[in-house]
């Protein structure tokens, strides 16, 4: 689904996977979505028709998919152990494939302006990168746990991971160990925040979203609401808001601010400012009109 970042409105479906989707991303102009399926597939769609543009074949369950940073590729993996990229550009060509990951693929992501991808696996430790130039593993970064979350930070400096009870920070240039903070719970997805980088977000099996300082890891805020393990975290681009999805079948939006250690609710909407509430307010009449939606 498509729904507004800011007031959590739904705006259209997109309509096609039989199975699970795993993953889902917008490429960088937000004009088309790519979501990864247990259908052995995974789509591209254009994000303001809804309509499906190709589906890529796969063969087994595909886990993750990212749009790289020019838009004109799109990299997956999965079960297969086989990470692919597709030429978004001549859509029915082959994909490249660089294989030779150790397990079964859980999250990917492209860095270095589109010269490095970076995988981690469900049942195997650390995070690897590959030089696409050469096609191999140029770096590991060793954890403990399998990494179930890993985010390149929006100026590309940090690379942020959650593996079991740690959230990590890593130099994306030179693979070093920046903080790594001990979490109360076992975590599946960390985000670091984007504008100024002064807090990071963690979700996991406690059903709290937790807030810490990026610096010290004080813990500054938790949000309660979810009543199932949370899967995924991630801030707004804006930095304004953060969002959260669990198993409990719900995702929820939280306004990014000032949190006591007090409960605090889901909000409904952040308070953005006018001229940033009028562009948000725009671009979903252009899709709504594009989707043909009717509003109630």
């Amino acid at each position: 689904m498509l729904r507004n970042g800011e007031t959590g409105d739904w705006i259209g479906t997109f309509e096609g996977h039989k199975g699970a989707v795993w993953s889902s991303c917008l490429d960088t102009n937000a004009l088309r979505v790519a979501s990864a399926s247990a259908d052995f597939s995974a789509k591209l769609w254009d994000a303001l028709t809804g309509d499906e543009l190709h589906s890529f074949e796969h063969k087994h369950i595909v886990r993750a998919c990212a749009f790289s940073e020019d838009t004109h590729h799109l990299l997956t993996g999965g079960v297969e152990k086989i990470l692919r990229i597709f030429d978004l550009n001549r859509l029915d060509a082959a994909p490249r494939e660089v294989d030779n990951s150790p397990g079964s693929i859980r999250t990917v992501a492209w860095l270095h302006s589109d010269q490095t991808i970076l995988s981690s696996c469900s049942d195997t430790s650390g995070v690897r990168f590959w030089d696409l130039r050469s096609g191999k593993i140029v770096q590991t970064l060793e954890t403990k746990s399998p990494v179930t979350s890993a985010e390149v930070s929006q100026d590309g400096r940090y690379i942020t991971t959650a593996d079991g009870s740690t959230v990590k920070f890593w130099d994306s240039n030179h693979f070093e160990l920046v903080k790594s903070y001990d979490m109360p719970c076992n975590v599946e997805s960390a985000s670091l925040e984007p504008k100024h980088g002064d807090k990071f977000i963690a979700g996991g099996e406690d059903m709290w979203v937790h807030v810490f300082d990026f610096h010290t890891g004080k813990e500054l805020g938790c949000n309660k609401g979810h009543h199932g393990p949370i899967h995924c975290v991630r801030f707004a681009p804006g930095g304004e808001s953060y969002a959260s999805g669990s198993e409990d079948g719900t995702i929820r939006i939280w306004l990014t601010s000032p949190v006591s250690r007090e409960e605090s609710d889901a909000v409904p909407g952040n308070a953005l400012n006018p001229k940033v509430k009028a562009v948000a307010d725009e671009v979903t009449r252009k899709i709504k009109t594009s989707l043909h939606i009717g509003t109630a």
